[in-house]
């Protein structure tokens, strides 16, 4: 066997590996004896059946087997010694000779390789990254107030519709009628509200309800119709208004207080003021450390100065997902991919260098995080803990959210632990200019 090595640059290799009938005659050998003794042929005892009909039947692929056993301990071996840091895989060369898998033959192998390079920067004290301290206005103040007094307000009788309310009435024409149908005029298309702003109890007005309301699930629902029944209808309707509600904030009261914070947490709106504060002021942290890890990935993948074997990357993403992303679609996606990936290779040295590890309990609370953010999206607080857990353990077994929730502790702790060493630049900046941020 021969391996010849031509580097091009300090990220790819070009490796050759010749392989002559001799390297590999015991082991094509060996490979049919194994066949032999597992072969179970019609008219031979299992185990007995001749060599040469073995070779006909099993050669092929034993000489395959065999090839590409010592190909594989060659290539293992010839990156384990030149300790290559390799991305991806080794991929057959572009100018790979045509092969001939005929027993007695000598083979020749070209594989493109392509290796990471090497991380060497410092984390500390001199590392100056900027954090945003939001400041908070008396605007935004007053409008906590007013969204967390919205937030804990009812549907109550109203007078004329506004354009969020909601209209309860009754619709009919010759063919179906619907009693007692709650109409947010929100959702009605756009082009057909006006004919529902402004009516009171008692009005009546025609309507095509196709034009009106374009989910047809919802016009199904609305109609109290199977879906597939919706086409065989008239779509023009009359309306007759039963009544109009209207959504009434909460009013600034101890029983308000106390349905929103608990029995006697609030008695003032001072101490109201001070929440609505503390509320407003979670959001900032959150957005800030949302920012501030954006910040982070940045400034290291940039002081890293990363240089990746881009044309490698690409063949090996459309070989890597055969029939699934076409050369233009991952020239497309590149930019994204290889900006994730650099900070996957600037997080994985980071976190060597500071011996930081995600342990499956980390992975377990972050799956239940995720778990009881989803239940209060659907407006289910309060889950019961082991609810959460058994859901959170079902989520797991799906190795890709498994991975995705790998990575967000990984990102978590690295930036955590960077946090701690380098200058936070604090700067105090309003919401507005917060947002013109890029």
């Amino acid at each position: 066997m021969n391996i010849v090595k031509n580097q091009p640059d300090a990220l790819n290799y070009q490796v050759t590996i010749e392989i002559a009938a001799a390297d590999y005659a015991e082991a094509l050998h060996k490979r049919l004896n194994e066949y032999k003794r597992k072969a179970d042929i019609k008219g031979f005892r299992k185990g007995m059946a001749p060599l040469s009909l073995i070779q006909r039947l099993y050669g092929d692929q034993a000489l395959y087997e065999s090839v590409n056993g010592l190909l594989s301990d060659q290539l293992d071996g010839f990156i384990r010694e030149e300790k290559i840091r390799v991305v991806g895989e080794p991929l057959p060369s572009e100018d790979q000779p045509q092969i001939e898998w005929k027993a007695g033959n000598d083979f020749t192998f070209k594989f493109d390789i392509a290796q990471t390079p090497e991380l060497t920067f410092e984390v500390g004290k001199a590392d100056k990254v900027p954090y945003y301290e939001i400041n908070i206005t008396a605007d935004q103040k007053k409008a906590g107030r007013e969204q967390l007094l919205q937030q804990y307000g009812s549907l109550q009788e109203g007078k004329k519709a506004g354009e969020n309310d909601y209209i309860i009435a009754d619709i009919a024409n010759e063919s179906h009628s619907a009693e007692g149908v709650y109409i947010s005029i929100a959702n009605v298309a756009e082009e057909a509200r006006s004919a529902f702003i402004g009516k009171k109890a008692g009005d009546k007005f025609q309507l095509d309800v196709n034009a009106a309301f374009t989910n047809e699930t919802d016009r199904a629902a609305m109609l109290k119709v199977e879906k597939a029944k919706l086409a065989s209808l008239d779509p023009m309707f009359n309306f007759t208004v039963v009544n109009v509600k209207t959504y009434v904030a909460a009013e600034e009261n101890q029983e308000t207080y106390d349905k929103i914070f608990g029995k006697d947490v609030v008695t003032t709106p001072e101490q109201f003021e001070e929440k609505v504060v503390e509320r407003i002021k979670a959001s900032h942290e959150q957005d800030a450390n949302y920012r501030f890890g954006a910040d982070v990935r940045k400034y290291f993948v940039e002081k890293a100065g990363l240089e990746l074997p881009e044309a490698f990357l690409k063949r090996w993403l459309v070989y890597a997902n055969e029939g699934k992303f076409t050369a233009e679609q991952v020239e497309k996606e590149f930019p994204a991919f290889i900006e994730d990936f650099k900070w996957q290779l600037v997080r994985g040295y980071i976190m060597q260098k500071f011996n930081l590890k995600v342990s499956q309990a980390d992975i377990q609370a972050a799956a239940e995080n995720y778990v009881a953010y989803q239940y209060a999206m659907y407006g289910m607080a309060g889950v019961p803990q082991d609810l959460i857990r058994s859901s959170a353990q079902n989520m797991l077994q799906d190795q890709n959210q498994y991975r995705r929730l790998e990575e967000q502790c990984e990102d978590n702790i690295t930036i955590a632990k960077v946090r701690e060493e380098v200058t936070l630049q604090t700067k105090k900046i309003s919401q507005e200019k917060f947002r013109e941020l890029k």
